[in-house]
């Protein structure tokens, strides 16, 4: 198998971060889970935090592609879905270069929708509108196509629980990573390593009130403002393919 990662801080792996620095987030975890199952992966991660769904598209995805894999996993428009103006229906029509793109190919996809952060965010239930109306425009586009793996995280209940959630409450951390990992490998018929559906974590008490807006929804409003995105001069953590040992 030759999987490739394209999308934004979700699949860029941020909030499950390790000692040394890097991160490493659920498309690490299920390339690791494939190569476990006795299949040779290589794999390669483009995602790029911050990214609008437009970027990720036009960017990636021929970098993607590029790399010739068998299997493509894509998720956006998050970052666009925190925008004052979010249009669900342009966000999902940009789904549709990628199924031309695996159809041209021959590349199965594996579709994701984000985990649901809306009951802990500022304005969530705002959020939690529009996310549910983009998981139903992007259903709508594949209602059709029985050979698309799908692994739909928004719907998730449990995963809303601040369990699963960074300090920021917009990443998942550790726990969350996993669970969405499991759900990928489950949708891909492949044994799910044990624990990981609600992995023992032991999460980080976040910051409340004022000390967590100075921290996250401060600087997050400076960089709109500034016209700055997170993801600004970072590159690909994985844009050649690693072999991942079983």
């Amino acid at each position: 198998m030759r999987y490739v990662a394209i999308g934004d801080s979700f699949t860029e792996g941020v909030g499950d971060e390790m000692p040394d620095g890097h991160v490493r987030g659920w498309a690490d975890l299920v390339a690791q889970g494939w190569a476990a199952s006795g299949t040779r992966v290589e794999y390669a991660n483009l995602a790029i935090r911050g990214r609008l769904i437009r970027p990720i598209v036009e960017e990636q995805l021929p970098a993607a592609l590029a790399l010739k894999p068998t299997h493509l996993s894509f998720n956006g428009g998050g970052n666009d879905m925190l925008r004052p103006k979010a249009d669900a229906n342009a966000i999902a029509d940009q789904l549709q270069p990628v199924l031309e793109a695996c159809d041209a190919n021959g590349i199965t996809l594996i579709l994701l929708s984000g985990a649901n952060p809306s009951a802990r965010l500022p304005l969530g239930k705002v959020f939690q509108r529009r996310g549910d109306e983009l998981c139903d425009l992007v259903e709508q586009r594949v209602a059709h196509r029985d050979d698309i793996v799908r692994a739909y995280n928004w719907p998730d209940t449990t995963l809303m629980d601040g369990r699963f959630w960074s300090e920021d409450r917009l990443h998942m951390n550790a726990r969350g990573h996993h669970r969405v990992a499991a759900r990928v490998l489950d949708s891909l018929g492949v044994d799910v390593p044990e624990g990981w559906w609600d992995l023992d974590f032991e999460a980080v008490e976040g910051k409340k009130g004022l000390a967590y807006y100075r921290e996250f929804v401060g600087p997050w409003i400076h960089r709109r403002l500034t016209g700055r995105s997170s993801g600004d001069g970072r590159t690909a953590k994985f844009p050649t393919w690693t072999a991942i040992a079983g």
